[in-house]
């Protein structure tokens, strides 16, 4: 099937500029009126810092997870995970531009990285919006939620992956998204266009994009239970590619102080990143052969104190499978993380984290990080 056509072209160029062309005639007719109401432009400053003190469990494995059959192995190290800097710009009371950089990655080799978002946004109502830049593409529970109030230490493997993939994480491209109510349901959309490359790339690797979208239901308001139902498909390298995901997240109040919430999300998707990484006369069958498919399950128990400065205390445990190649030299990874966390002031701006992260494979391969491991994690975060 081939995905890029004249048609398209003209839509995709249509759709990429034509909310720029109302936002000026906005401008033009509501000009006066906007400006008695706000000032414009709107600033808002946000940062987060985010450092951990690592220490490895297991004797020939050190604290990236990487296991050492000969030699020295570091076993434990404070490091600096995320220093982010960002900020929002609110041009108009319909379009914003939106910048956000982690300069903890200056610590290492900085090519493809320390940018992370770059996109301006124009809202025309509810029901219909356009981004386009660099962003989190909507494509699971864990693309919509930012790292500094997820309720693990860190975001999934199959997240990753799926970012390897060009499915979530950091992208390049455009995306329309709205809500709307389907009878007495809210419902909530995103569509997208990406690259593909991940971040910070100066042009698409190639000629194919990817296309990818995402449906929210609201089942219900008194328990927050919404099902997320997630599908992509696209060309990379000319070899058509895939990927599908669902998942659902509730909040259940036990008590006045004490509430439960839990997530499961699966995806399954072509890992064209390892097809393509592994040398032609080694690949085998072909790049539909190689699929990766992952699920996790994250309750997360809160209890609300509000002693002094201690707002709450929360205990979760994440259990993950993923197998990045299920279907050729399937290789099984299962992830326990088990945390305790203590808030300090109110939406995360102080929280200190204590826990596990414990990988089991069924098979360990000898001096990589495909091997068993058991790391002990504090992390310290500060959010404003």
């Amino acid at each position: 099937m081939e995905f890029v056509s004249k048609p398209l072209i003209r839509i995709v160029f249509v759709f990429l500029f034509f909310p720029f062309f109302i936002m000026a005639q906005g401008d033009v007719n509501h000009g006066e009126e906007i400006k008695n109401v706000v000032k414009y432009p709107e600033f808002q400053f946000k940062g987060l810092f985010q450092a951990r003190y690592l220490q490895s469990l297991s004797s020939d494995v050190d604290v990236s997870g990487l296991q050492h059959s000969t030699g020295d192995v570091v076993q434990s190290t404070f490091d600096i995970k995320r220093m982010r800097v960002g900020l929002n710009t609110k041009l108009s009371e319909a379009t914003e531009v939106v910048i956000l950089v982690n300069l903890a990655d200056f610590k290492s080799d900085t090519k493809g990285k320390v940018l992370e978002n770059a996109y301006a946004k124009y809202t025309f109502n509810k029901y219909f919006a356009v981004t386009g830049g660099q962003f989190r593409p909507a494509f699971g529970i864990e693309e919509l939620v930012p790292v500094d109030i997820i309720k693990s230490f860190d975001f999934s493997n199959q997240y990753y992956e799926f970012g390897k993939n060009g499915w979530t994480s950091f992208q390049i491209g455009a995306s329309l998204t709205g809500s709307f109510d389907a009878g007495k349901v809210p419902v909530s959309y995103a569509f997208s266009l990406l690259n593909g490359n991940g971040k910070n790339v100066e042009m698409d690797k190639d000629n194919g994009k990817q296309y990818s979208t995402r449906w929210v239901f609201a089942l219900s308001k008194e328990y927050k239970i919404n099902l997320g139902l997630n599908g992509g498909i696209g060309k990379v390298f000319k070899e058509d590619v895939f990927a599908v995901g669902a998942d659902i997240t509730s909040d259940f109040k036990l008590t006045d102080k004490m509430t439960f919430d839990l997530q499961i999300e699966y995806k399954q998707g072509t890992n064209h990143n390892l097809y393509f990484s592994i040398p032609a006369d080694q690949r085998i069958g072909n790049v539909a052969d190689y699929q990766m498919r992952g699920v996790y399950f994250l309750p997360n128990l809160r209890y609300l104190i509000n002693y002094k400065k201690l707002t709450a205390l929360e205990a979760s445990c994440r259990y993950e499978r993923f197998d990045p190649s299920y279907k050729i030299n399937s290789n099984l990874r299962q992830t326990y993380t088990p945390m305790i966390s203590l808030e300090f002031g109110k939406a995360y701006t102080g929280r200190i984290e204590l826990g596990f992260e414990m990988d089991r494979f069924d098979r360990s391969i000898p001096d990589t990080t495909t091997y068993n491991d058991n790391l002990f994690i504090i992390q310290f975060q500060c959010r404003l």
